[in-house]
């Protein structure tokens, strides 16, 4: 299978923040004949161990490589006696990108088709047309005629996710919903693939865990970190960039097309600088891509696997995202591949070094 149709499956799959199970279901298949004894932990993390070199030898190092499979999305709140449904959001979604949208509808029938909608335009005055609608003035419409039609297919506490197709255009970028973080779930996949074909040289556990929850918390990977308890961990995320017409130069994040960015400080996170140093290093001597993250923004599950037990030495590789948490985001698979490779160099590089 090829990245591009990798990443689709991901991408296409439904996986707000608690109900991965979907997400988590192609992922285990897909890596099932690389490590069959991938298990769910009580968070519903899917973690799966390779174990390299000699398998009793006291210094090995354990790794911890983490991706989380969790998208934004919504959550009903409210069935309308005429058949639309109120929603709040699940994880960080700007209101300006939900107006108009089409979206999935998970109730107990299975998935349905809705449109995120609101007052139309000809009834709005000067003041409502100049903002954007709040979350609370919004609601799912799935065709019912009433809220008693609406209740035979959908409750309280459904999820819904953006619908919207995976497609490349441009040279070489891609653009989905859930690219945050289904694309550092695939190269996730692909550096699993990569080491089973040529084993690392070195005594090394790589851990791999595909997370649940970060968009609402962090607390699958606070859980999955605890359970491993790495030495160190490499984060593969996607990062809002805003490298587009109108942003400073100084407040641009990264650039599309600039390769993986390595990131030394965010809000939640300063990342190790023996890891930070490495990963820029071997990015020159492997020619890979590499940018480093420039603005101060955001956080990931960085946040919580480095403060876990004794502490964990812990970097982040992120494929440079522009529009991230709307049903548009955009990346290159240049960039993609970078991060994919960076990462593996790191886990080659980590267990036959004495450095970090």
């Amino acid at each position: 299978m090829t990245s591009e149709k990798l990443i689709e499956r991901l991408c296409s799959a439904f996986g707000p923040s608690g109900r991965e199970e979907a997400v988590a279901g192609l992922i285990k298949k897909e890596i099932s004949d690389i490590c069959p004894n991938a298990v769910y932990d009580r968070m519903g993390n899917l973690i799966a161990v390779m174990r390299f070199g000699d398998t009793s030898a006291e210094k090995r190092k354990r790794v911890m490589i983490s991706a989380h499979m969790d998208e934004v999305g919504f959550m009903i709140n409210e069935i309308k006696s005429n058949g639309t449904l109120g929603f709040d959001t699940v994880g960080g979604i700007n209101e300006s990108v939900m107006a108009g949208r089409r979206v999935s509808v998970l109730g107990e029938g299975g998935l349905m088709t809705g449109i995120i909608a609101s007052k139309a335009i000809h009834h709005k005055d000067k003041k409502e047309r100049e903002k954007a609608v709040k979350t609370e003035k919004l609601y799912i419409d799935i065709g019912a005629a009433d809220g008693d039609e609406a209740k035979k297919y959908v409750s309280v506490g459904d999820f819904a996710v953006f619908d919207s197709p995976f497609y490349t255009f441009g040279e070489g970028l891609v653009k989905a919903k859930a690219l945050d973080d289904r694309m550092g779930c695939a190269a996730m996949i692909q550096t699993m693939r990569a080491l089973k074909k040529q084993p690392p040289e070195g005594d090394l556990d790589a851990c791999f865990c595909f997370t649940v929850r970060e968009e609402i918390g962090l607390s699958g990977a606070k859980a999955a970190a605890y359970r491993i308890k790495p030495d160190i961990a490499i984060v593969l995320e996607t990062t809002a960039i805003a490298d587009i017409e109108g942003v400073d130069p100084s407040g641009r994040v990264a650039d599309v097309g600039g390769g993986v960015v390595v990131s030394v400080m965010d809000r939640s996170t300063i990342y190790c600088r023996p890891l930070v140093d490495l990963a820029l290093r071997l990015g020159k001597q492997k020619g890979i891509k590499a940018q480093v993250k420039r603005y101060v923004s955001g956080g990931n599950d960085a946040g919580t696997i480095h403060k876990t037990g004794e502490g964990v030495k812990t970097v982040a590789l992120s494929v440079p995202t522009r529009y991230l948490h709307s049903p548009a985001c955009v990346a290159s698979m240049e960039d993609y591949h970078s991060q994919q490779r960076l990462c593996e160099e790191i886990l080659r590089a980590v267990c036959s070094t004495e450095e970090i």
